[in-house]
């Protein structure tokens, strides 16, 4: 049975095979947990981030350094400077080494600019929050995590940190040239091993450090949303059809032609309304929205920390099931069984959180339905995101489209409810 559970969830198999297991109940839940220590996961020996940008620190930052460091740890220095390559944003990182003295200093730090905006972009291009905002996101978020006990980096120096312009334009290659330093902030440095280079190099501590992620995870899910706070920008904001459409429109545009340049956008563009309809019907919790092994970071063995947090919102409990267990080159470390073993342990970590009324309600078979949609969506969403970045310059994105493309042919391959995406994708 636990075999016939994670074959639904992980992998291509007959059409209707979903539809079956929605039709059985949870006995395989309790097996699951037994197999899974004898889970090997398999490795890709896969290298997508670069962790150093070689490009001479700007001199506002520089300076910036001399005044803030000491003003930290008295008699401490900045040393060196390396830039570290962030993500798909406009934000940029870099990883700073002092000279303590005897001032307790560590021995390294992070400086962070913001970047030129506060919110996303779909946040933006759908309105959905009023700009300029009281604070960046980032130090609103963060102390609202912190509250919680998320273990977010520290942030030690932000005094002078002010809300983005609303009126300025990002720059045409995703990277921001000025360095002002009323967007610069000095936080804690977790280190360079995440989620995902940490499982890579043992793979058999897969299961162990991924329900560490699920636990972590439960603190938004449970904690956050009983603790919702309207001074936090994130319970304004709701993963909603909206907004599962508006990200979807990037694979229609360019994600589709990527992968079957014949397909017709016209045929496939009901079924990708209607997934959008679907997800946005579901019961929402405070959300991460991006919690997947490359912003989770390990520390001493088995510590995880929580990066790229200010983006939080409200969203479907699967939306970040979906990111952490299916993004990017996740299958490559999370195979069918794994999967099907972590989303059993968050329904049951979910239940002995929740109060009993809500508990009662965390159905497994509507639980793996809600997943199966998100896990579509991701892929689809991921799809036309990294064909569009590929086509702009960022050439390292395209590794992840064959991991993407199966993760949605496996969902369209288990039932028959979107025939055109099935037909244009699984050709």
């Amino acid at each position: 049975m636990a075999r016939a559970v994670a074959e639904t969830v992980g992998t291509r198999h007959k059409r209707g095979a979903w539809s079956e297991l929605v039709k059985r109940k949870n006995p395989a839940f309790k097996s699951l947990r037994k197999r899974a220590a004898a889970i090997t996961c398999n490795t890709f020996n896969l290298s997508l981030q670069s962790p150093v940008v070689s490009v001479a620190a700007p001199h506002t930052l520089r300076s910036w350094l001399q005044t803030v460091v000491p003003a930290c740890w008295p008699g401490a220095s900045p040393k060196t400077l390396r830039e570290l390559r962030g993500d798909a944003s406009a934000r940029r990182y870099w990883r700073v080494y002092l000279e303590p003295g005897e001032s307790g200093a560590p021995a390294s730090v992070i400086a962070a600019h913001l970047g030129p905006h506060d919110l996303p972009a779909y946040a933006r291009a759908l309105k959905l929050l009023p700009e300029p905002l009281p604070e960046p996101l980032y130090l609103n978020v963060g102390r609202f995590l912190k509250a919680l006990g998320v273990s977010v980096p520290e942030v030690y120096y932000a005094r002078g940190a002010r809300p983005a312009d609303s009126g300025s334009e990002p720059p045409s290659n995703g990277v921001s040239e000025t360095i002002g330093e009323s967007r610069l902030i000095l936080v804690e440095d977790v280190g360079e091993v995440s989620l995902i280079d940490a499982v890579k190099a043992s793979p058999a501590r897969a299961p162990e450090l991924f329900r560490a992620a699920i636990d972590e995870l439960m603190r938004f899910h449970v904690d956050g949303t009983a603790r919702r706070d309207l001074r936090c920008p994130a319970f304004s904001i709701a993963y909603d059809e909206r907004l599962f459409a508006w990200e979807m429109e990037q694979f229609l545009e360019e994600g589709l032609a990527a992968i079957n340049a014949g397909a017709e956008q016209v045929t496939v563009a009901p079924e990708v309304a209607g997934l959008a309809v679907r997800l946005g019907r579901l019961s929402r919790v405070f959300s991460h929205r991006d919690y997947h092994g490359y912003n989770l970071f390990v520390q001493h063995g088995s510590r995880l920390r929580v990066l790229d947090f200010q983006d939080a919102l409200l969203a479907p409990a699967v939306q970040d099931l979906a990111v952490m267990l299916t993004t990017r080159d996740t299958a490559s470390v999370i195979g069918p069984l794994l999967e099907a073993e972590l989303l059993a342990y968050y329904i049951d970590q979910a239940r002995h959180r929740v109060e009993p009324q809500i508990a009662s309600l965390l159905d497994p078979v509507s639980f793996l339905e809600e997943y199966r949609l998100a896990v579509l969506q991701h892929a689809l969403k991921a799809i036309g995101r990294f064909a569009q970045l590929s086509r702009l310059g960022q050439h390292r994105y395209r590794a992840y489209l064959p991991f993407c493309v199966e993760q949605a042919r496996r969902i369209l391959a288990a039932s028959d409810d979107f025939p055109a995406l099935r037909e244009a994708l699984c050709r």
